[in-house]
This record gives C-alpha cells, structure tokens and sequence, in this order.
C-alpha cells in the first residue's frame, strides 16, 4: 500500500529527461513566468515549479490575484517560444478574469 505495490512509482514507459533537457525546462518555465509578470501588475505573485511526477517531469507555472482562485498551466516540454507567449497570455487573462469575478462576487454593505 505505501509505494510496495508492482504498479507504483513511474511507468516503465515515461520516458527520463536528461539534465540538458531540464535545464532547457527550466528555463522554459522561467521565460513564462518572466512573460507573465511583464502582463500584470505587481499584487499578482507569479511562480514556478518543476517537480517529478508518476507520468515524469511537470513544469508549472501559476498565478495567485489579489482575490480569487490560483491560476496554473503545465509547460510541455516541446513548447516552442509561441507557445510560451500564449501561455503567458492566457494566464495574465485567467488571473484578471478571476479577480473580476470575485469582486462580482462581493456583496455590497448598506451604509
């Protein structure tokens, strides 16, 4: 039950990046997180991580607003410079569209 059964751990088919291959990730998921706080203003925390996983190494990029839910994609590890701009931009649009829909959200108060 804790890791001792024949199918836990990595499949056998996934493959293993080589260092080269997670320098490169790295930087990749640097050069969004970069892309995405040129986009938006500084109460956005804008990180990274590069973790292993059962289906191999993730790269994420995430977002927290001032209000409203965190924002994260995954950086696939073909993705060219294109698709690391249209990340960016689809997570700067994600993070604004939650915080417009929490202060949508908030009630106001009678005065």
């Amino acid at each position: 039950m804790h890791g001792n059964t024949p199918y836990a751990g990595r499949p056998a088919d996934t493959p293993e990046l080589s260092a080269e291959q997670i320098r490169s990730l790295r930087s990749d998921i640097a050069n969004v997180t970069k892309q995405t706080r040129a986009l938006l203003p500084d109460e956005f925390v804008v990180g990274s991580e590069l973790r292993e996983g059962n289906d191999g190494t993730l790269a994420t990029v995430a977002v927290q607003p001032p209000v409203g839910r965190v924002i994260s994609t995954g950086v696939p590890t073909d993705a060219t410079d294109k698709d690391h701009s249209r990340l960016a931009r689809e997570l700067a649009a994600g993070a604004a569209l939650q915080v417009k829909r929490a202060v949508n959200d908030i009630e106001p108060t009678a005065g």
